[in-house]
């Protein structure tokens, strides 16, 4: 990628991908999303989280298109996506999902999610069962009701020393994400220090994720509607446990993919979640599994789908 002032456009980044990527948007189930598309085979849906855009699969996306139709979707109110008032619980923007699969003029696909894309994802298998062929989800657990009882404080003095330097399981960033009005006053113009310390927290390589990558997020987040758009996937996150709690465990087969630190807790809580699910531990990688292991997660995905 060329580093630049300016920050580069969505179809200026499709651009420098390998595999004749292109960027669009479809109007889909009331709303406007962004999509960047390319390769040829089975269609294979890539769903990203906070506070990433599409770009966050960069590097994976030119390995895939060898062998699927590739698309790295925007969710409502991100990126290059419409940012309405609402519908931000995941059943809903499951439904823009489906409805953007039917765009792209197909019945089923791949579908992988990371982090509130994992989410969004999981909640498209439950309440749209034919559309999924098989359901990737990167680090992250479906929110239920343990989610309701983080808990907020370290424990010990080991636990706070551990997240004093950028360690430790204490999402403060969701209940900051509740509040109205104030993260837009507090990030609007400064959004990359958050960015610099989220991945200070929870990528294992500092150089997975390099300079121009990390304007390219801060931009996207930088302004007071797309921090209230991003605040409001944890806002909703009381009805998405309310609406997994009507769920019977979906029958789609699951690969959850996790860092080393959370693979454990992941295996507890992906174990109720379907009827086959396998959860598998990522070798040196923190939170963000595509851009830190990126080899790993395309072998993963090509063995994942190679028998359907």
């Amino acid at each position: 990628m060329v580093s630049t002032t300016a920050v580069p456009t969505d179809a200026e980044l499709a651009a420098t991908l390998d595999g004749d990527f292109t960027s669009a948007h479809a109007a889909v189930n009331g709303t406007r999303l962004h999509y960047v598309t390319g390769g040829v085979g089975a269609p294979l849906i890539l769903l990203g989280g906070w506070p990433q855009t599409w770009w966050q699969f960069r590097k994976v996306m030119a390995p895939l298109a060898r062998a699927f139709e590739v698309t790295a979707v925007d969710l409502r109110g991100m990126g290059g996506s419409a940012k309405p008032d609402s519908g931000y619980d995941k059943k809903t923007m499951a439904a823009d999902i489906h409805a953007l699969i039917g765009h792209l003029g197909h019945e089923s696909a791949f579908v992988v999610g990371h982090d509130i894309g994992a989410s969004v994802a999981y909640h498209l298998s439950a309440n749209f069962p034919s559309a999924v062929r098989r359901l990737v989800t990167l680090d992250l657990g479906v929110p239920d009701a343990s989610w309701l009882s983080i808990p907020m404080l370290p424990a010990t003095d080991e636990q706070t020393a551990a997240l004093a330097h950028g360690r430790g399981g204490y999402p403060w960033w969701f209940s900051l994400n509740q509040l109205p009005q104030l993260p837009e006053q507090l990030l609007d113009g400064r959004f990359r220090l958050l960015i610099d310390w989220l991945y200070g927290h929870m990528l294992a390589d500092q150089a997975a994720v390099d300079e121009d990558t990390r304007r390219i997020y801060a931009h996207a987040y930088d302004s007071p509607e797309a921090i209230r758009a991003g605040n409001r996937w944890y806002q909703t996150m009381r009805q998405d446990v309310a609406d997994l709690a009507t769920y019977a465990p979906v029958t789609v087969p699951i690969l959850t993919l996790a860092a080393e630190d959370t693979a454990g807790i992941l295996r507890e809580q992906m174990a109720d979640k379907g009827i086959d699910v396998r959860v598998i531990a990522v070798p040196g990688s923190g939170h963000y599994i595509a851009e830190e292991r990126p080899d790993f997660l395309v072998a993963e995905l090509m063995a994942f789908s190679a028998d359907v």
